[in-house]
């Protein structure tokens, strides 16, 4: 059992949720994706959230979201592809668990990414994926306390996070 929070990092279509969820499912751990307990919170789509109240109060409730798990046993949590962008919320990450980026090569994301799921890129085309990608990947290095190479498939990025894991 982790004593500690593991929280996963990097751009929306690396893989950190569904690695996240298998893995805290393989360790019998909790799993929370910071996007979809804010949508529960709320009652509303992410999308909505976005486009009712903006992505300032939404970066509040992801805030909000991971003081609300301090609290808590130890569990895999997906960030959001935006929250590492707000230092008080790397701040934290950082006190309270571990920070692991999943990092995914843009020409993988690209290719698989839906763009009508993604709530900052509603509308969206590659061309904001690639800007988006840009603006962020900084502050996921900036942050982690490892970095997970998750070029090489499901499996492969799952026993790679597994082993990451399984050390701490």
């Amino acid at each position: 059992m982790l004593k500690m929070h593991v929280f996963l990092v990097g751009m929306a279509g690396a893989g950190k949720t569904s690695l996240g969820r298998r893995l805290a499912a393989n360790l019998n751990m909790r799993f929370v994706d910071t996007d979809q307990r804010v949508s529960e919170i709320m009652g509303m789509s992410v999308i909505d959230i976005f486009k009712t109240f903006g992505e300032a109060f939404f970066r509040n409730a992801e805030a909000g979201v991971l003081m609300e798990l301090i609290g808590q046993p130890p569990c895999i949590v997906s960030t959001g592809g935006g929250l590492p962008t707000v230092k008080e919320n790397v701040l934290l990450m950082q006190n309270h668990g571990i920070i692991i980026h999943i990092d995914r090569p843009l020409d993988q994301i690209l290719s698989d990414i839906k763009l009508d799921r993604r709530p900052t890129l509603a509308g969206g085309t590659h061309e904001n994926v690639i800007d988006q990608y840009n603006e962020r990947i900084g502050y996921y290095k900036a942050c982690a306390d490892y970095r997970l190479d998750n070029s090489h498939g499901f499996a492969v990025g799952l026993q790679t996070l597994t082993n990451m894991v399984e050390k701490l």
